[in-house]
Protein backbone atom coordinates (compact mmCIF):
# COMPACT_ATOMS: atom_id res chain seq x y z
CA UNK A 1 0.00 0.00 0.00
CA UNK A 2 2.62 2.40 0.61
CA UNK A 3 4.07 2.80 -2.93
CA UNK A 4 0.40 4.26 -3.54
CA UNK A 5 0.59 6.70 -0.95
CA UNK A 6 3.17 7.65 -1.65
CA UNK A 7 2.60 8.31 -5.09
CA UNK A 8 -0.97 10.19 -4.28
CA UNK A 9 1.57 12.34 -2.10
CA UNK A 10 3.72 13.46 -4.45
CA UNK A 11 1.24 13.85 -7.78
CA UNK A 12 -0.75 16.31 -6.48
CA UNK A 13 -3.54 16.54 -9.33
CA UNK A 14 -3.47 12.53 -9.21
CA UNK A 15 -4.84 12.85 -5.85
CA UNK A 16 -7.67 15.05 -6.14
CA UNK A 17 -8.01 13.90 -9.42
CA UNK A 18 -8.67 10.31 -7.64
CA UNK A 19 -10.37 11.79 -5.01
CA UNK A 20 -12.85 12.86 -7.54
CA UNK A 21 -13.34 9.79 -8.95
CA UNK A 22 -14.01 8.27 -5.85
CA UNK A 23 -17.03 10.12 -4.82
CA UNK A 24 -18.49 9.74 -8.51
CA UNK A 25 -17.76 5.90 -8.57
CA UNK A 26 -19.19 5.83 -5.46
CA UNK A 27 -22.31 7.26 -6.97
CA UNK A 28 -22.28 5.41 -10.17
CA UNK A 29 -22.80 1.62 -7.68
CA UNK A 30 -24.58 2.97 -5.55
CA UNK A 31 -27.79 3.40 -7.24
CA UNK A 32 -27.44 0.32 -9.53
CA UNK A 33 -28.83 -1.86 -6.42
CA UNK A 34 -31.82 1.14 -6.44
CA UNK A 35 -32.46 0.11 -10.27
CA UNK A 36 -31.78 -4.11 -9.93
CA UNK A 37 -34.49 -3.84 -6.84
CA UNK A 38 -36.57 -1.69 -8.54
CA UNK A 39 -36.43 -4.51 -11.41
CA UNK A 40 -37.37 -7.10 -9.28
CA UNK A 41 -39.65 -5.46 -7.82
CA UNK A 42 -41.40 -4.80 -10.94
CA UNK A 43 -41.49 -8.71 -11.51
CA UNK A 44 -39.59 -8.28 -14.93
CA UNK A 45 -38.44 -11.27 -17.00
CA UNK A 46 -34.26 -12.77 -17.10
CA UNK A 47 -34.18 -11.09 -21.14
CA UNK A 48 -35.06 -7.45 -19.41
CA UNK A 49 -32.38 -7.49 -16.32
CA UNK A 50 -29.59 -8.83 -19.02
CA UNK A 51 -30.68 -5.84 -21.31
CA UNK A 52 -30.81 -3.56 -18.11
CA UNK A 53 -27.37 -4.71 -17.71
CA UNK A 54 -25.77 -4.93 -21.24
CA UNK A 55 -27.10 -0.95 -21.36
CA UNK A 56 -24.93 0.05 -19.06
CA UNK A 57 -22.08 -0.34 -22.02
CA UNK A 58 -24.20 -0.22 -25.00
CA UNK A 59 -23.49 4.07 -24.25
CA UNK A 60 -20.03 3.33 -24.59
CA UNK A 61 -19.80 1.36 -27.69
CA UNK A 62 -22.12 3.61 -29.69
CA UNK A 63 -20.00 6.91 -28.53
CA UNK A 64 -16.61 5.32 -28.47
CA UNK A 65 -15.53 6.17 -32.71
CA UNK A 66 -16.20 9.74 -31.89
CA UNK A 67 -15.18 9.96 -28.13
CA UNK A 68 -11.63 9.58 -28.66
CA UNK A 69 -11.50 11.89 -31.52
CA UNK A 70 -13.33 14.69 -29.39
CA UNK A 71 -11.11 13.71 -26.04
CA UNK A 72 -7.78 14.73 -28.61
CA UNK A 73 -9.44 18.04 -29.50
CA UNK A 74 -11.14 19.30 -26.04
CA UNK A 75 -9.54 20.63 -23.19
CA UNK A 76 -10.08 17.80 -20.69
CA UNK A 77 -11.03 19.83 -17.66
CA UNK A 78 -13.92 21.31 -19.87
CA UNK A 79 -15.24 17.97 -21.10
CA UNK A 80 -15.29 16.14 -17.44
CA UNK A 81 -17.57 19.08 -16.03
CA UNK A 82 -19.87 18.89 -19.16
CA UNK A 83 -20.33 15.23 -18.37
CA UNK A 84 -20.83 15.18 -14.74
CA UNK A 85 -23.38 17.35 -15.33
CA UNK A 86 -24.94 15.00 -17.52
CA UNK A 87 -24.79 12.48 -14.77
CA UNK A 88 -26.27 14.72 -11.85
CA UNK A 89 -29.52 15.34 -14.16
CA UNK A 90 -29.71 11.45 -15.78
CA UNK A 91 -29.85 10.18 -12.15
CA UNK A 92 -32.39 12.50 -10.88
CA UNK A 93 -34.49 11.85 -13.48
CA UNK A 94 -34.33 8.03 -12.26
CA UNK A 95 -37.06 9.77 -9.52
CA UNK A 96 -40.04 9.49 -12.07
CA UNK A 97 -39.72 5.69 -13.04
CA UNK A 98 -42.66 4.03 -11.28
CA UNK A 99 -43.86 1.21 -12.81
CA UNK A 100 -43.28 -1.05 -15.42
CA UNK A 101 -44.91 1.19 -18.27
CA UNK A 102 -41.39 3.50 -17.13
CA UNK A 103 -39.38 0.89 -18.14
CA UNK A 104 -38.73 3.15 -21.92
CA UNK A 105 -37.84 6.45 -19.20
CA UNK A 106 -35.54 4.03 -17.36
CA UNK A 107 -33.92 2.60 -20.75
CA UNK A 108 -33.44 5.87 -22.00
CA UNK A 109 -32.02 7.39 -18.53
CA UNK A 110 -29.61 4.19 -18.08
CA UNK A 111 -28.06 5.04 -21.82
CA UNK A 112 -27.87 9.04 -20.92
CA UNK A 113 -26.37 8.58 -17.75
CA UNK A 114 -23.68 5.53 -18.57
CA UNK A 115 -23.04 6.93 -21.63
CA UNK A 116 -21.12 10.32 -19.74
CA UNK A 117 -19.92 7.97 -17.54
CA UNK A 118 -18.24 5.31 -20.05
CA UNK A 119 -17.11 9.23 -22.03
CA UNK A 120 -15.40 10.19 -18.26
CA UNK A 121 -13.86 7.41 -17.90
CA UNK A 122 -12.13 6.99 -21.27
CA UNK A 123 -11.01 10.96 -20.85
CA UNK A 124 -9.53 10.28 -17.59
CA UNK A 125 -7.75 7.49 -18.70
CA UNK A 126 -6.52 9.01 -22.05
CA UNK A 127 -5.02 11.88 -19.37
CA UNK A 128 -3.23 9.77 -17.19
CA UNK A 129 -0.52 8.89 -19.46
CA UNK A 130 0.11 12.74 -20.34
CA UNK A 131 0.53 13.63 -16.65
CA UNK A 132 2.26 10.16 -15.66
CA UNK A 133 5.22 7.57 -17.28
CA UNK A 134 6.31 4.37 -16.49
CA UNK A 135 6.06 2.72 -12.70
CA UNK A 136 4.21 5.80 -11.75
CA UNK A 137 1.70 5.19 -14.68
CA UNK A 138 0.73 1.77 -14.01
CA UNK A 139 0.85 2.42 -10.13
CA UNK A 140 -1.83 5.23 -11.05
CA UNK A 141 -3.94 2.74 -12.85
CA UNK A 142 -3.58 0.40 -10.24
CA UNK A 143 -5.07 3.40 -7.91
CA UNK A 144 -7.32 3.86 -10.33
CA UNK A 145 -9.07 0.27 -10.23
CA UNK A 146 -8.73 -0.12 -6.75
CA UNK A 147 -10.69 3.37 -6.19
CA UNK A 148 -13.02 1.42 -8.58
CA UNK A 149 -13.61 -1.42 -6.67
CA UNK A 150 -13.57 0.37 -3.53
CA UNK A 151 -16.16 2.51 -4.66
CA UNK A 152 -17.72 -0.74 -6.37
CA UNK A 153 -17.96 -1.81 -2.51
CA UNK A 154 -18.76 0.23 -0.28
CA UNK A 155 -21.42 1.74 -3.13
CA UNK A 156 -23.30 -1.44 -3.73
CA UNK A 157 -23.42 -2.57 0.25
CA UNK A 158 -24.50 0.65 1.75
CA UNK A 159 -26.78 1.07 -1.23
CA UNK A 160 -28.08 -2.50 -0.29
CA UNK A 161 -28.87 -1.31 3.21
CA UNK A 162 -30.12 2.26 2.27
CA UNK A 163 -32.68 0.68 -0.05
CA UNK A 164 -33.74 -1.21 2.69
CA UNK A 165 -34.13 1.17 5.10
CA UNK A 166 -35.31 3.99 3.29
CA UNK A 167 -36.54 2.98 -0.22
CA UNK A 168 -35.17 3.36 -3.82
CA UNK A 169 -36.36 7.04 -4.10
CA UNK A 170 -34.23 8.04 -1.64
CA UNK A 171 -30.70 6.23 -3.06
CA UNK A 172 -31.22 8.20 -6.35
CA UNK A 173 -31.39 11.83 -4.51
CA UNK A 174 -28.68 10.84 -2.58
CA UNK A 175 -26.66 9.48 -5.73
CA UNK A 176 -27.66 12.62 -7.89
CA UNK A 177 -25.87 14.95 -4.74
CA UNK A 178 -23.03 12.72 -4.64
CA UNK A 179 -21.91 13.66 -8.76
CA UNK A 180 -23.26 17.23 -7.55
CA UNK A 181 -19.99 16.99 -5.02
CA UNK A 182 -17.92 15.56 -7.56
CA UNK A 183 -18.82 18.27 -9.95
CA UNK A 184 -17.55 21.20 -7.07
CA UNK A 185 -14.44 19.79 -6.47
CA UNK A 186 -13.54 19.03 -10.13
CA UNK A 187 -14.76 22.69 -10.75
CA UNK A 188 -12.00 24.17 -8.33
CA UNK A 189 -8.66 21.89 -9.73
CA UNK A 190 -6.24 23.37 -12.08
CA UNK A 191 -5.31 20.32 -14.41
CA UNK A 192 -2.22 20.97 -16.01
CA UNK A 193 -1.30 19.33 -19.25
CA UNK A 194 -0.16 20.02 -22.49
CA UNK A 195 -2.82 20.64 -24.73
CA UNK A 196 -2.75 20.81 -28.94
CA UNK A 197 -5.55 21.03 -30.56
CA UNK A 198 -5.33 19.03 -33.86
CA UNK A 199 -6.23 20.46 -37.09
CA UNK A 200 -7.43 17.64 -38.51
CA UNK A 201 -11.50 16.73 -38.21
CA UNK A 202 -13.00 14.08 -36.34
CA UNK A 203 -13.03 12.47 -39.58
CA UNK A 204 -10.00 12.28 -40.43
CA UNK A 205 -8.48 11.89 -37.25
CA UNK A 206 -10.70 8.04 -37.11
CA UNK A 207 -8.95 7.21 -40.41
CA UNK A 208 -5.55 8.12 -39.27
CA UNK A 209 -6.55 5.73 -36.26
CA UNK A 210 -7.05 3.04 -38.20
CA UNK A 211 -3.98 3.94 -40.41
CA UNK A 212 -2.17 3.85 -37.11
CA UNK A 213 -3.26 0.01 -36.46
CA UNK A 214 -3.08 -1.51 -39.44
CA UNK A 215 0.57 -0.08 -39.37
CA UNK A 216 1.63 -1.47 -35.45
CA UNK A 217 -1.35 -4.32 -34.81
CA UNK A 218 0.11 -5.21 -31.48
CA UNK A 219 -2.13 -2.24 -30.84
CA UNK A 220 -5.25 -4.07 -31.38
CA UNK A 221 -4.11 -7.57 -29.69
CA UNK A 222 -3.70 -5.55 -26.58
CA UNK A 223 -7.10 -4.41 -26.99
CA UNK A 224 -8.37 -7.31 -27.42
CA UNK A 225 -6.70 -8.82 -24.27
CA UNK A 226 -8.18 -5.82 -22.49
CA UNK A 227 -11.37 -6.94 -23.99
CA UNK A 228 -11.74 -10.33 -22.40
CA UNK A 229 -12.15 -8.92 -18.90
CA UNK A 230 -15.16 -7.58 -20.00
CA UNK A 231 -16.56 -11.41 -19.44
CA UNK A 232 -16.42 -10.45 -15.53
CA UNK A 233 -19.89 -8.24 -16.29
CA UNK A 234 -21.73 -10.26 -13.69
CA UNK A 235 -24.02 -7.68 -13.16
CA UNK A 236 -27.71 -9.59 -14.33
CA UNK A 237 -25.98 -12.94 -13.50
CA UNK A 238 -25.95 -10.96 -9.80
CA UNK A 239 -29.56 -10.62 -10.18
CA UNK A 240 -30.61 -13.73 -11.30
CA UNK A 241 -28.73 -15.55 -8.53
CA UNK A 242 -30.26 -13.48 -6.04
CA UNK A 243 -33.57 -13.69 -7.23
CA UNK A 244 -33.44 -17.32 -7.91
CA UNK A 245 -30.83 -18.99 -4.73
CA UNK A 246 -31.39 -16.32 -1.98
CA UNK A 247 -34.45 -14.35 -2.12
CA UNK A 248 -36.07 -16.61 0.52
CA UNK A 249 -33.15 -15.74 2.74
CA UNK A 250 -33.28 -11.64 3.07
CA UNK A 251 -34.51 -9.12 1.29
CA UNK A 252 -33.82 -8.60 -2.49
CA UNK A 253 -31.62 -5.11 -1.57
CA UNK A 254 -29.82 -6.75 0.80
CA UNK A 255 -28.59 -9.97 -1.20
CA UNK A 256 -27.56 -8.01 -4.00
CA UNK A 257 -25.61 -5.15 -1.98
CA UNK A 258 -23.68 -8.49 -0.27
CA UNK A 259 -22.92 -10.23 -2.72
CA UNK A 260 -21.65 -7.37 -5.11
CA UNK A 261 -19.77 -6.06 -2.10
CA UNK A 262 -18.10 -9.30 -1.82
CA UNK A 263 -16.88 -9.34 -5.22
CA UNK A 264 -15.81 -6.27 -5.28
CA UNK A 265 -13.61 -6.93 -1.92
CA UNK A 266 -11.81 -9.42 -3.70
CA UNK A 267 -11.18 -6.79 -6.11
CA UNK A 268 -9.37 -4.12 -3.73
CA UNK A 269 -7.46 -6.93 -2.06
CA UNK A 270 -6.10 -8.25 -5.59
CA UNK A 271 -3.74 -5.35 -6.43
CA UNK A 272 -2.30 -4.47 -3.51
CA UNK A 273 -0.86 -8.21 -3.40
CA UNK A 274 -0.65 -8.95 -6.94
CA UNK A 275 0.52 -5.93 -8.21
CA UNK A 276 4.28 -6.23 -7.66
CA UNK A 277 3.90 -9.81 -9.31
CA UNK A 278 2.78 -9.40 -11.96
CA UNK A 279 4.50 -9.12 -15.21
CA UNK A 280 3.92 -10.59 -19.29
CA UNK A 281 4.49 -13.49 -18.71
CA UNK A 282 2.97 -14.36 -15.19
CA UNK A 283 -0.64 -12.44 -16.84
CA UNK A 284 -0.80 -15.91 -18.74
CA UNK A 285 -1.68 -17.60 -15.39
CA UNK A 286 -3.54 -15.03 -13.90
CA UNK A 287 -5.87 -15.42 -16.63
CA UNK A 288 -5.95 -19.11 -15.98
CA UNK A 289 -6.08 -18.29 -11.96
CA UNK A 290 -9.10 -15.98 -12.73
CA UNK A 291 -11.06 -19.07 -14.74
CA UNK A 292 -10.42 -21.48 -12.41
CA UNK A 293 -11.82 -18.36 -9.66
CA UNK A 294 -14.94 -18.35 -11.93
CA UNK A 295 -15.62 -22.51 -11.85
CA UNK A 296 -15.07 -22.82 -8.36
CA UNK A 297 -18.24 -19.56 -8.04
CA UNK A 298 -20.04 -21.95 -10.51
CA UNK A 299 -19.74 -25.18 -7.94
CA UNK A 300 -20.56 -22.67 -4.55
CA UNK A 301 -23.32 -20.83 -6.13
CA UNK A 302 -26.66 -22.48 -4.85
CA UNK A 303 -24.90 -21.64 -0.79
CA UNK A 304 -25.10 -17.96 0.19
CA UNK A 305 -22.23 -17.89 2.68
CA UNK A 306 -20.09 -20.23 0.35
CA UNK A 307 -21.12 -18.14 -2.97
CA UNK A 308 -19.71 -15.13 -0.53
CA UNK A 309 -16.31 -16.91 -0.40
CA UNK A 310 -16.44 -17.66 -4.10
CA UNK A 311 -16.89 -14.26 -5.43
CA UNK A 312 -14.29 -12.80 -3.24
CA UNK A 313 -11.91 -15.28 -5.12
CA UNK A 314 -13.63 -14.40 -8.36
CA UNK A 315 -12.65 -10.42 -7.72
CA UNK A 316 -9.21 -10.96 -6.29
CA UNK A 317 -8.04 -11.62 -9.61
CA UNK A 318 -10.29 -8.93 -11.92
CA UNK A 319 -8.73 -5.60 -10.84
CA UNK A 320 -5.18 -6.55 -11.92
CA UNK A 321 -6.01 -8.46 -14.97
CA UNK A 322 -7.42 -4.79 -16.32
CA UNK A 323 -5.16 -2.47 -14.66
CA UNK A 324 -1.96 -4.63 -16.31
CA UNK A 325 -3.63 -4.83 -19.53
CA UNK A 326 -4.81 -1.13 -19.60
CA UNK A 327 -1.28 0.11 -18.47
CA UNK A 328 0.34 -2.67 -21.51
CA UNK A 329 -1.93 -0.63 -24.39
CA UNK A 330 -0.63 2.80 -22.94
CA UNK A 331 2.42 1.80 -22.73
CA UNK A 332 2.80 0.24 -26.06
CA UNK A 333 1.36 2.93 -28.37
CA UNK A 334 1.89 6.66 -28.86
CA UNK A 335 1.07 9.41 -26.87
CA UNK A 336 -0.25 11.39 -30.25
CA UNK A 337 -3.28 8.83 -29.75
CA UNK A 338 -4.43 8.28 -26.52
CA UNK A 339 -7.54 9.56 -26.52
CA UNK A 340 -8.32 7.96 -29.85
CA UNK A 341 -6.67 4.31 -28.97
CA UNK A 342 -7.75 4.50 -25.58
CA UNK A 343 -11.72 4.98 -26.66
CA UNK A 344 -11.41 2.05 -28.70
CA UNK A 345 -9.92 -0.16 -26.31
CA UNK A 346 -13.25 0.97 -24.36
CA UNK A 347 -15.47 0.20 -27.16
CA UNK A 348 -14.15 -3.46 -27.33
CA UNK A 349 -13.85 -3.73 -23.61
CA UNK A 350 -17.63 -2.89 -23.47
CA UNK A 351 -18.49 -4.70 -26.08
CA UNK A 352 -17.82 -7.98 -24.29
CA UNK A 353 -19.11 -6.79 -21.49
CA UNK A 354 -22.55 -6.12 -23.05
CA UNK A 355 -22.46 -9.61 -25.03
CA UNK A 356 -22.02 -11.42 -21.81
CA UNK A 357 -24.73 -9.75 -19.90
CA UNK A 358 -27.11 -10.51 -23.24
CA UNK A 359 -26.04 -14.23 -23.06
CA UNK A 360 -26.87 -14.60 -19.82
CA UNK A 361 -30.24 -13.44 -20.71
CA UNK A 362 -30.61 -15.04 -22.95
CA UNK A 363 -29.83 -18.42 -21.40
CA UNK A 364 -31.30 -17.86 -18.57
CA UNK A 365 -34.47 -17.13 -20.61
CA UNK A 366 -33.59 -21.03 -22.50
CA UNK A 367 -33.73 -22.70 -19.02
CA UNK A 368 -30.04 -23.39 -18.86
CA UNK A 369 -29.07 -23.35 -15.24
CA UNK A 370 -26.55 -20.54 -13.94
CA UNK A 371 -23.91 -22.66 -13.12
CA UNK A 372 -23.68 -23.81 -16.72
CA UNK A 373 -23.21 -20.10 -17.73
CA UNK A 374 -21.26 -19.36 -15.17
CA UNK A 375 -18.39 -22.07 -16.29
CA UNK A 376 -18.99 -21.36 -19.83
CA UNK A 377 -17.45 -17.09 -18.44
CA UNK A 378 -14.39 -19.20 -16.91
CA UNK A 379 -13.92 -20.70 -20.26
CA UNK A 380 -13.41 -17.83 -21.72
CA UNK A 381 -10.22 -16.98 -19.98
CA UNK A 382 -8.88 -20.16 -20.86
CA UNK A 383 -9.35 -18.96 -24.21
CA UNK A 384 -7.84 -15.22 -23.03
CA UNK A 385 -4.67 -17.31 -22.05
CA UNK A 386 -3.55 -18.97 -25.00
CA UNK A 387 -4.49 -15.96 -26.43
CA UNK A 388 -1.59 -13.93 -24.54
CA UNK A 389 0.64 -16.61 -25.02
CA UNK A 390 0.45 -16.45 -28.66
CA UNK A 391 0.85 -12.54 -28.55
CA UNK A 392 4.33 -12.85 -26.34
CA UNK A 393 5.46 -15.24 -28.90
CA UNK A 394 5.21 -13.57 -31.60
CA UNK A 395 5.19 -9.71 -30.92
CA UNK A 396 7.29 -6.95 -29.63
CA UNK A 397 5.55 -6.45 -26.35
CA UNK A 398 6.84 -4.23 -24.08
CA UNK A 399 7.03 -4.71 -20.17
CA UNK A 400 3.88 -2.65 -18.24
CA UNK A 401 7.01 -0.74 -15.53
Amino acid sequence: MNPYIQLLKSEEILRKLSFIQLITYFGTWFSNIAIYTLLLNLNVSAQVIAFTAALHFIAGIIQAPFSGSVIDSVKPKNLMLILITIEIFSTFFLLFVNDISHLWLLFSLIFIRMAAASFYFTTEMSLLPKLLHGDKLQKANEIHSIIWSFSYTIGMATSGFVVYMLGIKIAFILDALMFVAGFYLLYGLEIKVEFIKGQENLFQMMRDTFRYLKRFPHAMHLMLMHAFVGLTAFDALVALMVDKYYASLMATSLALGLMHASRALGLVIGPLILGNWINNKRLVYLFIFQAFAIWLWAIMMSNFYLSIFASIIVGFFTTTLWSYTYTLLQKNIEQKYYGRIVAYNDMLFLTFATFTSLIIGELASRNYSLEFITVLLGLGFIIGAIYFAWILKTKNIKEAS
